[in-house]
C-alpha cells in the first residue's frame, strides 16, 4: 500500500505522511478507517518504528488522525482545510473537534443511531417524539391542562 523512496531527498516519515493524506484525499481511507500498527508499517517497508512513530504524531497534532490506547490510529476526517477554511463546513475549531470526537466514536464501534441519540440529548431533543408532518402542525395539546 505504501511506496516509499529511500533514495529520495525527502524524509521518509514525510512520504508516509504524505501518503496517508493522499489516500484520504482519493477517498482510498475515509473517516473512522484504522491505520496500519506502527510495528506492521514499519516491518513491511523495512523502516525503523519511531520513523512511523513520527509521520503518525505528526499527523495527529494536525488533526487527520487520532490514537485510542490499546486499539490504533484512526483516520480522524477529511484532510484540513487551508488557513481560513474549516474542513468542517466554515464552523471553525469546535466544530472540527466534534467531528473528530464523532469519528472516534465511530471507531470505538458506536452505532450511528447511537451517536445521533447522544446528539439529540445534547440538543434536548425527544428521541421518541415523532416530528410534525408540517412546519406549522403542532403536538396535541394535553385537554385537561
Amino acid at each position: 500500500m505504501f511506496l516509499l523512496n529511500m533514495q529520495s531527498k525527502e524524509p521518509i516519515y514525510e512520504q508516509i505522511k504524505a501518503q496517508i493524506v493522499s489516500f484520504i484525499n482519493a477517498g482510498v481511507m475515509k473517516s473512522g478507517d484504522k491505520l496500519p500498527s506502527v510495528r506492521k508499517l514499519a516491518r513491511d517497508n523495512g523502516v525503523n518504528p519511531n520513523t512511523v512513530s513520527k509521520a503518525y504524531r505528526e499527523l495527529e497534532e494536525a488533526g487527520i488522525i487520532f490514537n485510542l490506547p490499546k486499539k490504533g490510529a484512526y483516520v480522524a476526517g477529511p484532510v484540513p482545510a487551508p488557513p481560513g477554511q474549516a474542513a468542517s463546513g466554515g464552523l471553525g475549531g469546535e466544530a472540527d473537534a466534534a467531528y473528530r470526537a464523532i469519528a472516534e466514536l465511530k471507531a470505538n464501534g458506536h452505532t450511528q443511531e447511537e451517536i445521533l441519540e447522544a446528539v439529540k440529548k445534547v440538543f434536548n431533543i425527544e428521541p421518541t417524539m415523532a416530528a410534525p408532518t408540517t412546519i406549522n402542525e403542532k403536538p396535541e395539546a394535553n385537554e385537561n391542562a
